[in-house]
């Protein structure tokens, strides 16, 4: 009987604990870093994937992680990805590379030079990847089987909001339909333009008399472009941001402020009271949400450790 079909005739955690031990011995040089720390449920988790993930948080937090953490760690993310794909729940590559990159531009960067930034401190993108995967899976698993246990009543929120921020408990947030108004500015011009089109943008807001009598006017203008109209609650906004539209009375424009594509003004269109979804409930409902997502999320992995197969390596 051949190797082959000798490794086929034994069961599936056997062969796999064989084929793994068959790479590390034809690695050679490299054993010592293909070494298979732990198997869970047959999946090997290897002295190169702690190793990577050690270095990976304390580029993180600042601080060495002990060795036991880092290993509890990834054989929790084995053991999300494996019960998300036992339901059906999978991240592909893009996913992923979609997330990758959000996290890159949060940090200033392209998703290229996040991963040149991790390679230069030893760290190869794939290790913050794997992390990325098991929390996209873990998410849309504990969302979908619990979605019950996580909905929030008007109550709990306002319990919450008065635990949070009292004082915000009677404050009124806005829904804000915006229309963006850009007097355009050619790619490379120099500062004059910029200000010629500033004192334009200055005049317009003088004589601005709300979006339906005025927007007409302005798509006349030269150069002037008038974009679709937009729709944000207060509770999404910057405090900046927020305290500059309520700053701005309804049916006139916010102050011009210059950007890549020349000089913008946004016209204030409609303005909607609501208590409904302020600043302060914002911030509330989710701490709350935080909390319920833990606590289940703690109870389901509890579950998933005691009934897998954990064996150390050979």
């Amino acid at each position: 009987m051949t190797l082959a079909n000798r490794i086929k005739s034994v069961p599936t955690i056997l062969r796999v604990h064989i084929l793994a031990m068959l790479i590390v011995a034809a690695a050679g040089g490299t054993a010592a870093a293909q070494h298979v720390v732990v198997f869970v449920n047959g999946d090997p988790i290897t002295a190169i994937d702690v190793e990577q993930r050690s270095k990976f948080l304390a580029l993180t937090t600042q601080k060495p992680t002990p060795r036991q953490e880092v290993l509890d760690q990834l054989i929790d993310e084995v053991l999300k990805v494996r019960e998300g794909r036992r339901w059906g729940i999978e991240a592909s590559d893009a996913d992923v590379d979609k997330s990758f990159s959000g996290m890159a531009r949060r940090m200033g960067q392209s998703g290229e030079q996040l991963t040149k930034t991790l390679a230069q401190k030893g760290i190869h993108a794939s290790t913050l990847k794997a992390r990325i995967r098991a929390d996209i899976v873990w998410q849309q698993l504990i969302r979908g089987r619990y979605k019950s246990r996580l909905q929030l009543s008007d109550k709990e929120i306002a319990s919450a909001l008065a635990t949070v921020k009292p004082e915000e408990r009677d404050i009124v947030g806005y829904d804000y339909t915006l229309r963006p108004i850009l007097f355009l500015v050619t790619p490379g011009a120099p500062a004059s333009t910029y200000d010629v089109r500033r004192r334009e943008a200055e005049g317009l807001r003088k004589t601005f008399k709300g979006c339906r009598e005025s927007i007409p006017m302005v798509r006349a203008m030269r150069d002037v472009a008038v974009r679709d109209q937009v729709t944000r609650s207060s509770a999404d906004l910057p405090d900046a941001l927020r305290k500059m539209l309520d700053s701005v009375p309804l049916g006139e424009l916010t102050a011009p402020e210059v950007t890549r594509h020349g000089v913008e003004m946004f016209a204030i269109c409609s303005k909607n009271e609501t208590k409904t979804d302020t600043p302060g409930r914002r911030e509330a409902r989710e701490k709350l949400m935080a909390q319920r997502f833990e606590r289940e999320s703690t109870r389901y992995l509890r579950r998933l450790r005691k009934n897998a197969m954990i064996e150390r390596g050979k």
